[in-house]
């Protein structure tokens, strides 16, 4: 039965976020958020999670942490199956390509993410497992080319 209650606050996390330019408040007030769209892998539909991002010499990631679940969260799957996504950023939206990070890039970015986020060195301990690093690259528009 947890899972409605999980859908119900991350709704009233994404409405607070659109309401307030991309603020939110509660306990993730001051953590840099942003709002992934992802498309199902089996239902095809849109999905939109609240995420915790770092922003690295101009380059967005994100962590797929779930807490520390010992699974990887959906969203994760989802963007493997359809890397195409659209982020939302304070009042900016724009189309990304999600690829995820391996190796020691991935593990340099981590580490970057547990300096800012100390607690998040804890959840990879209690998932004992990689938790999975995903760069999100944002499609250049046409104007840019």
């Amino acid at each position: 039965m947890a899972e409605p209650n999980f859908n119900d606050w991350n709704r009233q996390i994404i409405e607070e976020f659109r309401t307030n330019d991309g603020k939110v408040g509660g306990a993730f007030e001051g953590v840099p958020l942003l709002l992934l769209t992802t498309t199902g892998a089996k239902s095809g539909q849109q999905r939109i999670n609240p995420l915790t991002y770092l922003l690295d010499d101009g380059c967005l990631f994100i962590f797929a942490s779930k807490g520390g679940a010992p699974t990887n969260p959906a969203w994760y799957y989802n963007l493997i199956a359809h890397p195409q996504v659209i982020v939302e950023i304070g009042t900016e939206r724009f189309a990304a390509t999600a690829k995820p990070v391996e190796g020691e890039k991935r593990d340099q970015i981590y580490a970057k993410e547990v300096q800012h986020h100390p607690g998040v060195a804890e959840y990879e301990k209690k998932a004992s497992r990689k938790i999975p690093v995903v760069e999100l690259v944002r499609a250049m528009a046409h104007n840019e080319a």
